[in-house]
């Protein structure tokens, strides 16, 4: 099985309008942003460079944030076992965290007294926020943050390292007032890097910093999210964010504060438990299959930040087993599977989450062919021998609202209006 470029439809670029509080149409205080979805889909097939960038970013994201667990818990996160022994077995580096070309979402974010602006990439799979500061002598192209500008300021007196693989990120610990739309996050924790590695340099990565949206445990900083700081100071309605992601222009939204019930079937909306706080991590009940279940009960991590729905390789080729027409092919650590295009649809899987069945879309599972005159299609569904647990990303997600409740710890999925 042969890839080549490029898959551009992998390359999602959102970005967040300004925003202020508004009414949902039943409470106040409520922030939605518009996401719009730009993407330059060249030739219609599968590029492999970016889709490894993306799936080895994945991979790079969960080895740095089962670190910063145990570091900030005493104990090794349940889930790490099998990723972190590898870490161990590797006599080299892994590759850098992203790469131009995979997909991010970008949001935008005011910084200090005055607002500096910039724009991050959004990753509710991470919890820290980091931006490039004006001695940083590696960020030509982005903006820098300017501590000296900022009356709000307060330099924490440590200086710190984020590692996402390959990529770090080198500079102190400031807080200051960081805005998401309407609301502040008042004495926010967050990096100021005077070094970017070369995966951070523009325009390898496009965005100035990243901003997470997970919990405290997962924090290189030991700080909270810019999210749980807005959460925890009470002037939220609901401590909620909510998503519809789409590849339809105009059709993708981000909600702080509620949900918006104009997006979603209300009677469907399903919740289920988190079961570690650290990630947005649940119980995944079932994974079927034209009727038969091919996995119960996994440990499963939504996750905004990635295209696939990412599985153990044991847990991939059961899925696959038995299609007519499917192959495989192992690139590293990942595995991907095709079946023949004219009839991958046939072959969707649907995601059970709180004895509610989710289906995936033909449209979504299918992420295209594999090459030019092809007429094998790339699924959605791939392997990671670094794992043995569920990574829940957009393939599936495009085809719910999700919510993720921090208030009752939970996340909810619902079907499309």
């Amino acid at each position: 099985m042969k890839f080549s470029s490029p898959f551009a439809s992998l390359l999602a670029l959102v970005s967040i309008a300004a925003a202020s509080p508004v009414s949902n149409g039943r409470r106040e205080g409520v922030v939605r942003f518009p996401l719009t979805r730009k993407s330059a889909d060249v030739a219609g097939h599968v590029d492999m460079d970016a889709l490894n960038a993306q799936l080895t970013h994945v991979s790079n994201k969960y080895r740095q944030t089962f670190s910063a667990f145990e570091a900030n818990t005493g104990s090794a996160h349940p889930l790490s076992g099998k990723m972190m022994s590898s870490i161990r077995k590797r006599d080299d580096g892994v590759v850098p965290l992203i790469n131009q070309g995979t997909e991010l979402w970008y949001g935008e974010i005011d910084v200090g007294t005055p607002k500096q602006k910039f724009n991050v990439s959004i990753d509710s799979g991470s919890t820290d926020l980091f931006l490039p500061s004006v001695s940083c002598m590696d960020c030509a192209g982005h903006k820098m943050y300017d501590a000296v500008q900022s009356s709000t300021a307060k330099d924490k007196g440590n200086m710190s390292t984020l590692s996402y693989g390959e990529g770090k990120v080198v500079g102190d610990e400031y807080s200051d007032d960081v805005f998401l739309g309407g609301y502040e996050a008042t004495d926010q924790t967050f990096l100021a890097a005077s070094w970017y590695s070369s995966t951070f340099a523009y325009p390898n990565f496009m965005p100035d910093g990243l901003v997470g949206f997970a919990f405290e445990q997962l924090s290189g900083l030991g700080a909270k999210s810019v999210f749980e700081t807005i959460s925890d100071s009470g002037v939220l309605p609901e401590s909620v964010f909510s998503v519809k992601l789409s590849s339809t222009s105009g059709e993708s939204e981000l909600c702080i504060g509620a949900t918006n019930p104009n997006l979603y079937v209300e009677d469907t909306l399903t919740y289920t438990a988190v079961t570690e706080e650290g990630y947005w991590q649940v119980n995944l009940e079932a994974v079927s299959r034209d009727g038969s279940t091919v996995a119960s009960n996994s440990a499963s991590i939504i996750d905004t930040g990635t295209t696939f729905i990412i599985t153990s390789d044991d847990a991939a080729e059961a899925y696959y087993k038995n299609i007519p027409g499917s192959s495989s092919s192992t690139q590293g650590e990942i595995t991907y599977y095709t079946i023949p295009c004219d009839t991958i649809g046939s072959y969707t899987p649907t995601l059970t989450f709180g004895g509610r069945g989710f289906d995936v879309s033909k449209e979504t599972f299918n992420l295209g062919p594999e090459s030019d005159d092809s007429s094998d299609c790339l699924g959605g569904i791939a392997g990671m021998s670094g794992v043995d647990f569920w990574v829940v990303g957009g393939v599936f997600l495009q085809n719910v609202y999700t919510v993720f409740d921090k208030g009752n710890i939970q996340v909810g999925f619902a079907e499309l209006a």
